[in-house]
């Protein structure tokens, strides 16, 4: 068929007309997001404080406070481009590749690059990249669910439309190009779609914390401030001081924490080849128990390739190669396709055959037809599952025999088989009494190291189960190769003749599933979490979709066809079992991150809010200025933002964050630092009757360097010195300490105070950070569980 193609230079010229082929996001411009920020609650505040310190007087803290200000808005705005340029570079890897016709040649270009007028060809699982006019098709149907709502997929026939977004349900076409970027109707739902953004389960967790310490710093500044007031303190330096005390007790540096732990967790998982897409998936990640694994791709090489041609009835095995290439596209993604023309190249084979028609392959029929012609005539090839192509065939009795031998050897070494069946014929759809040419067959190794990762996952609390379409023997036989414990079932022999009925018992002893159908993956995902399983499912084919969306994470592996990149939760990018157990582990990571630092968070804001609140009620005044207030803020923000970068141990099992135990930890901690900050202010001024501002100073220092050890306890269930946090956390808190400890030696922005009150500090520092390990300690040994 002749098409209208288009020229490489009248395709540039669309590009430079109609623009690439996608949608843009409408970012917000640096001047807009210093807008957004500045109105933000954290903002204002600070503004707040800057100018209510401009008004009685105080011109140095109000210049001070506004560098703050500023600092944090760099820093936060840094982190937030890094991220967008992180992002974009994974978008990038999951860019839909597209067959077009260019200059009277077929290409594979980057969907992005596609204009009106081109002439684009469609396979199985393909995504639509832009609003299309079928040209010529065969078999073709569209999913347009995404779109439409309409569940079922619709045939499509030379002349319908179909738009971007969709994908090839089943069968093979080529279409004109139409419409593309925002022009499509995809585009139009885009750009009138809410966007709002939906927090994760992890995200809400932590502004959970946020909110706790807001409503305490508020419920201690008004207590306060009724009490100055009855006392006759001036309002306006009151509010300066109240609006320091929220600063420091809420955590200002909430969202770039957020963006850096999970940014750093996320590109983590690039640098092994895996694509988050959904962010909240992270959590359901970290506490997987169960795997559902495909066999091929996954726990086997997808490298197949043909190991082995049987001929029959005095066909070669040059025939049965030439013959089984005619049944696929030069074009087609599928990896035994791709074998098979691999084997006709290798073998240098001449191709004389005109194909007429062509009926490409699904899951329903499992074989692919082709009717094709030269000089002799013309012949109908059919080629798939060797229990199909026999069905049609007249074999005779002792072909009969050596037929079922092979299949049966062919299964005890683990080789996939395709049987090819030809017929002379005119007719396409005349399947009957053909005769059986030969079989290939084809090798996939296993993965190098798969069994034992498969035994380090178990070992980490994830139970495994293949999953397979081969036949049982194929199915044992990998299972027992992989040491995969359980029986290997296939779906005749389930209870029900399906999994549906699957008890949590029987789930439980069957290790490998088989001879398996597409929507048995979705009643298998179903029965594990009937059993108290959180899944994981991998899959390859559009019909893994349900599957994928059924599981708590979906996984789409290497080879699989884009429409389940795209719906995928996790996407990855190299083949094998190896990439989803660093997947695993490295969400585990993250959430071991958010947990320590939710932790001090929680422990260090209590202890500066309550310390500072009975310290006002008994003294009758704050403990620290406002200066030393949002100086001890920023110097807290710091190391907690390198606790992005922290080294943790990662859980053995999956285990979500336990609220309950890390308030239990969170405030006895804060209590420790109570007790320790009101006995030292105590000594200092009821003992040792020091000056007021040089009491300050101290306190400053003090609250400084015991906050910062606490990191050291908190961020390890370990004793502490003996699981140090990384190199980043070690510079961050040191650096911050060296800092506080000069500002006060030298009395930068504050009252100098004495070299030997501040060794004291150090020491006494210390000291109490023994005590928040041994408070550790006394709750690890009260909480642990009883063994029977």
């Amino acid at each position: 068929m002749i098409y209208p193609e288009l020229s490489s230079q009248e395709a540039k010229k669309r590009l430079e007309k109609f623009g690439f082929n996608e949608i843009k996001e409408k970012k917000p411009n640096a001047a807009l997001k210093f807008f957004r920020w500045l109105i933000s609650p954290i903002a204002l505040m600070l503004l707040a404080a800057a100018l209510l310190s401009l008004f009685i007087g105080k011109d140095f803290d109000f210049y001070f406070i506004l560098t703050l200000m500023l600092i944090n808005f760099f820093v936060g705005f840094w982190q937030e481009k890094k991220a967008d340029n992180a992002i974009k570079k994974l978008r990038e890897k999951l860019a839909v590749q597209v067959t077009v016709l260019r200059d009277g040649h077929w290409h594979f270009i980057a969907s992005r690059l596609i204009v009106p007028g081109d002439v684009i060809e469609l396979n199985l699982g393909d995504i639509i990249p832009a609003d299309i006019k079928i040209l010529e098709g065969k078999n073709l149907s569209i999913n347009e669910a995404a779109l439409t709502g309409e569940s079922l997929p619709k045939d499509k026939n030379v002349g319908d439309g179909c738009y971007s977004g969709s994908f090839i349900a089943s069968g093979w076409g080529r279409a004109s190009v139409e419409k593309t970027g925002s022009e499509t109707y995809f585009g139009h739902i885009l750009i009138s779609m809410d966007t709002s953004y939906k927090r994760s389960i992890l995200e809400q967790d932590i502004l959970n914390i946020s909110k706790f310490l807001s409503i305490l710093s508020f419920i201690s500044v008004l207590l306060l401030t009724i009490i100055f007031l009855i006392q006759g303190k001036p309002f306006l330096e009151l509010l300066t001081l109240d609006l320091s005390l929220i600063i420091a007790g809420i955590p200002i540096s909430l969202p770039t924490i957020m963006t850096l732990i999970i940014s750093f967790g996320v590109l983590g998982l690039a640098k092994k080849k895996t694509v988050v897409r959904r962010l909240s998936a992270l959590e359901d990640l970290a506490n997987v128990t169960m795997l559902l694994s495909d066999k091929t791709g996954t726990l086997t090489k997808n490298e197949i390739g043909i190991e082995k041609i049987v001929s029959y009835n005095n066909y070669t095995e040059n025939d049965i190669v030439n013959f089984s290439a005619l049944t696929t596209r030069r074009h087609d993604k599928n990896a035994i396709s791709q074998a098979i023309l691999q084997k006709r190249k290798s073998l240098k084979l001449e191709n004389d055959y005109t194909v007429i028609d062509f009926l490409p392959f699904n899951s329903n029929r499992k074989r692919s037809t082709t009717l094709a012609e030269n000089s002799s005539g013309r012949i109908l090839i059919s080629a798939g599952a060797a229990q199909i192509i026999e069905s049609f065939c007249q074999i005779d009795e002792n072909t009969k025999k050596k037929l079922d031998q092979d299949v049966r050897d062919a299964a005890q070494g683990g080789y996939r088989t395709i049987m090819v069946a030809v017929k002379k014929t005119d007719r396409e759809n005349d399947e009957s009494d053909m005769t059986l040419a030969g079989m290939l067959l084809f090798s996939d190794t296993l993965e190098k190291g798969v069994k034992s990762t498969i035994e380090f996952i178990k070992k980490n609390g994830i139970e495994v189960k293949m999953l397979t379409g081969d036949n049982h023997a194929i199915a044992e036989r990998v299972a027992h190769d992989l040491g995969l414990n359980g029986n290997v079932v296939s779906r005749a022999s389930a209870p029900g003749g399906d999994y549906k009925h699957l008890t949590p018992e029987e789930f439980r002893r069957i290790g490998v599933f088989s001879e398996i159908l597409p929507e048995d993956k979705a009643d298998l995902v179903l029965a594990a979490k009937n059993s108290g399983y959180i899944v994981a499912v991998t899959g390859d084919g559009v019909n893994d979709l349900p599957a994928l969306k059924t599981a708590n994470v979906g996984i789409a592996v290497k080879n699989a066809v884009d429409t389940l990149k795209s719906a995928a939760d996790l996407t990855l990018f190299s083949s094998g079992i190896s990439v989803i157990q660093d997947a695993i582990l490295e969400s585990r990571k993250i959430f071991a991150r958010l947990y320590a630092y939710s932790v001090y968070r929680i422990s260090e804001s209590f202890r500066v809010i309550v310390t500072i609140t009975l310290l006002g009620l008994v003294y009758n005044t704050y403990p620290l200025t406002p200066i030393q207030l949002i100086i001890l803020a920023l110097l807290n923000d710091i190391p907690i933002i390198s606790l992005a970068f922290n080294r943790v141990r990662v859980a053995t099992k999956p285990s979500a964050i336990d609220a309950k135990e890390r308030i239990k930890y969170s405030l006895a901690f804060g209590m420790v630092g109570v007790v320790n900050s009101f006995l030292f202010f105590f000594l200092a001024k009821n003992i040792f009757h020091l000056d007021w501002e040089v009491l300050q100073t101290l306190f400053f220092l003090k609250l400084t360097i015991s906050g910062h050890m606490l990191i050291y306890v908190a961020h390890t269930k370990e004793r502490w010195w003996k699981f140090l946090p990384s190199r980043e956390v070690i510079w961050a808190t040191s650096t911050t300490q060296l800092v506080g400890t000069a500002m006060a030696y030298f009395g930068l922005l504050m009252n100098k105070a004495p070299l030997s009150w501040i060794i004291f500090i150090w020491i006494w520092a210390l000291a109490w950070t023994q005590v928040s390990e041994l408070m550790k300690f006394i709750l690890e040994k009260k909480f642990a569980p009883k063994s029977n």
